[in-house]
């Protein structure tokens, strides 16, 4: 046998044994404990967050509640807007963008608070004496049981510690063994940069109490607390003022309880006390083992869903952190599923129903004033979340994001009426659990008010992924609400008698003609999103047979949008003028948003758009910050180039670059810490969202108005399967390939209904169901796509005429619940 036959053997013996000893390979893992909280591992449960250090000798647990936010109920909403309003728009169309900035902000701009921030509750920290000095050790995260894992040698001993947020019982559950008896030895004290105190009670609980800060003139009234319990088989517990002990014991198993008073965005007044207390009394009726069963079970109803198999090399024998560093330069199918799967877990680890959406960061924060408050960024972050929520079968975790939608059409109907005199509601960019919707931050960032436009696009998405109508209505008045305030506020431009959004701007972006102002008429994703708000409105309306007299409106109004247009470089126009620069940089590509996350710029029905919006991706760069990439991932594999996909792939999971490196007035240090968090930098989450979306927009995509499998599989991607993404249409979609061809595609349908499949390879059935080649328009309802305008081209606009891959397009009949099986054509 010669030594590389030898090689080869061997690698694939490490991998197949491997693979019998982590039967899932859902594991980030690590052989030394966190130093920085972006190495810490993060557990959550929606409402509660911890982030896991696995020091053996001094333990943290930082701990966060989703309500625990500085300030208390308040209104931001800046008063003198409406009387300025006809006047900055006037100046806007003379061309007066300095006059006009200034005004929106001394006029629109909150006078008052610009946002509370997201805060932490504070850490638990465990002291282990005689672990200082250890070996073997090892710490994990596992995406499939939502556990994360601590193990060590300490004089001769082999210590465990497990840790979860439990699901069921809302308390977080620490497990400590040791595989020798009575050597279980620790104590228990807590902390917190927010102003608390620590007690112990009568029942040998560790009590943490305290209230939120003041900020920007906003009391702090969240008033909060946190019990720790302690359990322990043998040995003793003992306490002082402030702490507790445990000596001796075989196993210690601690519980972690917080709770506040907030009872809704404008309502406090809870017994935060008493909540906690019930949260932990409930959760220590069950043993150990009962709560770890439960909280596995209710987490892998959802987790489990989607699979996904690139293959694997060598590299999955190394640590998480080694893998990052060598993905960019290597070939680690297997880091990708897993990190698809972390964004999963991401998701349902911070956004549970009935709780609040996740943030900028999910749910987890050690800071009182993290970077930008960790609030709700809504001119893409938030929207961003939620993009894997439908395609990645996890629809039930986008419900606190339409909750607060809800909230937000109530708060900002009072925010309409009184800054622009419209009906309906609207939002500016920025929002927090206070549900403000006034403009903040600076007219350059803040003035844009089709924050509500865009968030309002989850709704209609959770329709035609779901096609439950008892939900359509109930959110209905939502959409008609964020279409009212439009309808009010649209005004006629006067060079083409367009109506357009002004005051507003292209999300954090100027054009190089005036780079300083950002204030503008008509942007491009003004434009794209009030069409998309339009049109759902009047689709859902009439589903619903409601509100005939108001369509009408939408309709007459729907017509005369700005089209999208092409500048003279061959871009997509990202204004109302041809103000685009090559050499713009900008970390937004807010103009995009036609292609994705919309669906308006098609290969298939507006070449030239999507040519035009091509070039606009290849003058904005690939490197940029981490959600940025994110983005750019999905729009590549809308724009068809899975090998491009790709390499925004290896540019985000790399490590995070330095914060000083700059690409033109942009920084460009995005990438992915030790822990698989995605970095701006510093960390936000929407760019482990993003990806994961991107990821599963590489394997199939249903806007079209057909089921597209495998669109943008990169090269390297040759082989793999996906089981239980999800399209539009109610439809279950699982697919295996081989040599970059599709071998099987099974498809469930919940709804029932025409199912119409795009492949670029030929089909057949595998089964007694009627199979044709589709033409014409898809009857399936959930299908429909938008009925675009052709763009304006400048005259000296040089538009490349579209090559695209030769592909085949079926159609075939489903019932409800019924299952279909396709196999390549031979």
């Amino acid at each position: 046998m010669t030594k590389k036959v030898v090689s080869v053997f061997i690698c694939l013996f490490f991998v197949t044994n491997l693979v019998a000893q982590n039967d899932s390979l859902l594991k980030l893992w690590y052989n030394q404990p966190a130093k920085r909280w972006v190495e810490a591992l993060p557990i959550g449960n929606g409402r509660l967050g911890a982030m896991i250090f696995g020091n053996p000798s001094e333990e943290r647990i930082q701990l966060n509640e989703n309500s625990v936010w500085a300030g208390s109920p308040y209104n931001n909403a800046n008063p003198k807007a409406l009387k300025s309003l006809a006047v900055i728009r006037k100046l806007i169309f003379e061309g007066d963008y300095q006059k006009a900035q200034d005004m929106a902000n001394k006029d629109f701009i909150s006078q008052t608070a610009q946002g509370m921030p997201y805060q932490t509750v504070g850490s638990l920290y465990l002291s282990f004496p005689g672990s200082e000095n250890y070996n073997g050790y090892y710490r994990e995260l596992n995406l499939k049981e939502a556990t994360a894992t601590v193990k060590y040698n300490a004089d001769g001993i082999e210590f465990r510690r497990v840790y979860f947020a439990s699901f069921p019982d809302q308390v977080i559950i620490i497990r400590l063994t040791a595989d020798k008896p009575g050597k279980i030895n620790f104590t228990a004290s807590m902390n917190s940069p927010e102003k608390v105190v620590v007690s112990v009670n009568g029942h040998n609980e560790m009590v943490l109490e305290g209230m939120t800060t003041d900020h920007e003139g906003i009391k702090g009234e969240v008033k909060f607390s946190s019990m720790v319990k302690i359990i322990n088989n043998g040995g003793e517990l003992s306490s002082n003022d402030t702490s507790l002990s445990v000596n001796g014991a075989d196993i210690a198993t601690i519980y972690i309880s917080i709770a506040t008073n907030f009872i809704n965005y404008n309502q406090l007044g809870a017994n935060q006390l008493e909540r906690t207390e019930n949260y932990l009394s409930a959760a220590l009726k069950k043993n150990y083992t009962e709560a770890l069963k439960e909280h596995i079970e209710y987490y892998q109803k959802f987790f489990n869903r989607v699979k996904f198999d690139l293959g694997m090399t060598g590299s999955v024998k190394n640590p998480t952190d080694i893998r990052i560093n060598e993905f960019a330069a290597g070939n680690d199918p297997q880091l990708v599923s897993l990190y698809f799967q972390f964004g999963r877990y991401l998701l349902i680890s911070s956004s549970e129903p009935g709780g609040q959406p996740a943030n900028l960061q999910g749910i987890w924060n050690d800071q009182l004033y993290p970077p930008w408050d960790s609030k709700y960024t809504v001119n893409i972050n938030t929207e961003m979340n939620y993009w894997p929520a439908e395609v990645t079968n996890l629809s039930e975790m986008s419900e606190p994001l339409e909750k607060m939608l809800t909230e937000l059409s109530v708060a900002g109907r009072e925010t309409a009426k009184e800054m622009y005199g419209a009906n309906g509601w609207v939002l500016h960019h920025n929002t927090d659990l206070w549900r403000i919707s006034g403009a903040i931050d600076g007219a350059y960032w803040g003035m844009w008010p089709c924050g509500g436009a865009w968030l309002s696009q989850q709704l209609w998405y959770k329709y035609i992924y779901n096609g439950n109508k008892k939900f359509l209505d109930s959110y209905y008045p939502v959409l008609k609400g964020a279409s009212e305030f439009f309808n009010d506020f649209l005004i006629e431009e006067p060079e083409h008698k367009w109506l357009v959004v002004s005051p507003s701007v292209s999300p954090e972006n100027s054009p190089s003609v005036h780079s300083e102002y950002s204030i503008t008429a008509g942007a491009t994703v003004d434009n794209q999103l009030v069409f998309d708000l339009f049109t759902e409105t009047i689709l859902a309306a009439n589903i619903l047979g409601k509100d005939n007299k108001f369509i009408r409106v939408l309709n007459s109004k729907l017509k005369r949008l700005p089209p999208m247009q092409i500048g003279h470089f061959g871009q997509l126009q990202e204004w109302l003028h041809d103000w685009d620069s090559p050499d713009d940089h900008n970390r937004h590509v807010s103009h995009l948003y036609g292609l994705y996350p919309g669906n308006q710029i098609s290969p298939f029905r507006t070449p030239e758009l999507f040519e035009a919006a091509k070039t606009s991706l290849v003058f904005r760069g690939d490197e940029s910050t981490g959600w940025s990439m994110g983005w750019k991932v999905n729009l590549w594999a809308r724009l068809l180039d899975g090998n491009h996909a790709y390499k925004l792939i290896k540019d985000q999971i790399k490590p995070v670059a330095a914060r000083e490196r700059r690409i033109g007035n942009f920084a460009a240090g995005g990438g992915t810490y030790p822990n698989m968090f995605d970095a701006h930098p510093p960390f936000q989450i929407d760019g482990n969202f993003g990806c994961t979306a991107g990821i599963a927009e590489m394997l199939l995509q249903s806007q079209d108005g057909f089921i597209f499998i495998l669109p943008a599989i990169p090269d390297v991607w040759s082989e793999g399967s996906v089981s239980g993404l999800k399209a539009r249409g109610g439809f279950i979609v699982d697919i295996e390939w081989e040599k970059s061809a599709v071998s099987k595609i099974r498809i469930k349908s919940l709804l029932g209904g025409n199912c119409r499949i795009r492949s670029y390879n030929k089909l057949v059935p595998a089964g007694a169901f009627k199979f044709k080649d589709a033409k014409g328009k898809n009857p399936n309802e959930f299908f429909i796509v938008p009925d675009i305008k052709r763009p304006l081209i400048s005259p000296v606009a040089n538009v490349k005429p579209v090559e695209l891959r030769k592909s085949y397009i079926y159609d075939f009949q489903t019932k409800a619940g019924k299952e279909y099986t396709l196999t390549l054509s031979e």
